[in-house]
């Protein structure tokens, strides 16, 4: 880092904190320095141009690169799995994929919704949190966003590994006998752990490109895994026909208030799912052409998810006949594969679940984990860092193998963790169109200090919503991660409800207490990316009239 720029950063952290701050003698101090983003630094204002608003020469997502977007999200080794649990509480194969189609509609009209404020201010959600939440509060909750994305991030690299294995036993069937040489207390033997590396130091330089140009990883995991599916549901339909089997013909086992509630039960466990991206909608809107472009969401997410999901039935039902047991995961059909020809069909569809597991996990979890990071520790970290971090700390610190075998407990807490990101998302989204009206400052959101911060960095109105939206929510959710507590019907079943009640009375509650109790201060007209655009070519023009003394007139 060259003087200049070391200048500033010294500067500026004196005008922010009052504090002289003199050049560092520790060892840690260079550190630090040395690896210090060469990002402009300005009084009260911390970001990088990672976390800044998109410019206009950025936004190139149009409506088929956010269709491939979600379809590749949904496209998955995942998806084929996603009726299992459906069915064996108790609901039928048409009822499951009603069940299906319904969670993602919905979870596709929040997203788009939650999304229009990345389209319109080009920022992230770690940035649009602080106009709800304020400056410092927003850190939780993007705190707990991030830390939700890194376990996702370890899952589904386990799954990844689970890929790279079944083309190993395509290439090299003699792979099935390599001798295990971990002990039983690693949870994971030789076979998947030297698949998990493998897959692991393939992914990593996917997180060196950058989210501007992986649009054609999308579409080349979209192609690809529809082909797959399309042909394994095919081969199935082909070789032993689907209609007269015990999957297809098995009706719901529940009735009367009892399907009522599995159903509900059901629908909340498959939206649970995506409340992640609810909340973290604005980090892939924000690089929309136009806002429009975004609205293919309401389409691509519940049509490919439900499909996906009769792919996993057909698939399934057909496994019952031919080898005797019901296969959901699709990776386990393929390890039936074992003739010459049929391994290398294996492979090849092994192939393409590994490139779908791939989008997902930077789709999913590792962009969205990096720009919440950038937003913690923007003078350190941007998204390229951050996507690396986010990946050691999924992949080997949370050890997923063990999680996977040893911790359903811990799994069930994970699956339920829309009880937050629920509430979140509606204070959000109560705050952008109910409470300002989508009128924001773009420079007060990035201002320490500015009208944004609240009392003591804390808007109290946020809190307060939230809090009221989980905490009943609570002793529903206890008892699905510990053993031997019991909660009451009703109870139960208002956990059942738990996005509904969630969502919609963070909603409720934020309008209310705001309309009451309003930050007036917070009230301004919208000042969008693009003024400030106009604002830095007229101060060039000044400065260029000043050094060149011609006299010039802006168009």
């Amino acid at each position: 880092m060259d003087k200049t720029t070391e200048d500033v950063y010294v500067q500026a952290d004196q005008r922010e904190t009052g504090i002289v701050l003199e050049a560092p003698s520790s060892v840690w101090g260079r550190i630090l320095r040395k690896i210090e983003l060469k990002s402009e630094v300005e009084a009260g204002r911390r970001s990088n141009p990672d976390l800044d608003p998109v410019p206009p020469e950025g936004r190139h997502w149009h409506a088929q690169h956010y269709a491939l977007f979600w379809i590749s999200d949904n496209v998955s080794v995942s998806g084929f799995r996603t009726a299992s649990s459906i069915m064996d509480v108790g609901l039928s194969w048409r009822m499951s994929l009603l069940c299906v189609a319904l969670a993602n509609l919905l979870a596709g009209m929040v997203v788009t919704l939650n999304g229009i404020v990345g389209t319109d201010y080009h920022i992230p959600f770690s940035i649009q949190s602080r106009a709800s939440f304020g400056y410092y509060l927003s850190y939780l909750m993007i705190l707990m966003r991030c830390i939700v994305g890194i376990f996702w991030y370890g899952i589904q690299t386990y799954t990844g590994a689970e890929c790279v294995q079944t083309m190993l036993y395509a290439i090299w069937p003699s792979f099935r006998n390599v001798p295990n040489t971990l002990p039983s207390s690693a949870n994971i033997n030789t076979q998947l752990m030297t698949a998990y590396v493998i897959y692991f130091v393939t992914m990593l330089p996917f997180h060196y490109v950058g989210i501007h140009k992986v649009k054609w990883l999308f579409l080349l995991k979209t192609v690809s895994t529809f082909v797959v599916g399309f042909g394994l549901m095919g081969w199935t339909i082909n070789t032993v026909g689907v209609n007269n089997t015990s999957l297809f013909n098995q009706g719901n086992k529940v009735h009367g208030s009892g399907f009522t509630w599995v159903f509900l039960n059901s629908f909340y466990s498959n939206l649970g799912g995506f409340t992640t991206l609810m909340v973290n909608a604005p980090d892939y809107s924000r690089y929309a052409h136009r806002r429009r472009s975004t609205y293919i969401t309401l389409f691509a997410v519940p049509f490919t998810a439900t499909l996906v999901t009769f792919m996993g039935v057909v698939v399934a039902a057909g496994s019952n006949v031919m080898y005797g047991e019901i296969l959901w995961d699709p990776l386990q059909v393929l390890d039936k594969w074992t003739s010459k020809g049929g391994r290398a069909a294996a492979f090849f569809c092994a192939l393409s679940f590994y490139f779908s597991q791939l989008g997902l996990n930077i789709a999913a979890n590792s962009l969205a984990s990096a720009n919440d990071m950038n937003a913690i520790w923007p003078k350190y970290i941007n998204l390229r860092r951050g996507q690396f971090i986010a990946a050691f700390l999924g992949a080997w610190v949370l050890t997923p193998w063990n999680i996977m075998t040893s911790a359903p407990a811990f799994l069930n807490f994970m699956s339920g963790y829309s009880i937050w990101l629920g509430p979140l998302c509606g204070v959000l989204i109560a705050d952008y169109f109910i409470v300002h009206r989508r009128k924001y400052d773009v420079n007060e959101l990035y201002k320490f200090g500015g009208i944004y911060n609240y009392h003591w960095g804390c808007n109290w109105r946020a809190f307060a919503a939230f809090t009221i939206a989980w905490v009943p929510l609570l002793p529903g959710f206890i008892p699905t991660v510990t053993s031997g507590i019991t909660a009451s019907t009703g109870v139960t079943h208002l956990y059942d409800l738990g996005f509904f009640y969630g969502f919609g009375s963070a909603i409720l509650c934020y309008s209310v207490i705001c309309h009451f109790f309003p930050a007036r201060e917070t009230y301004v007209d919208a000042v969008y990316p693009d003024d400030n655009l106009d604002d830095t070519t007229n101060i060039e023009f000044v400065v260029s009239e000043e050094v060149h003394g011609e006299k010039l007139q802006a168009n």
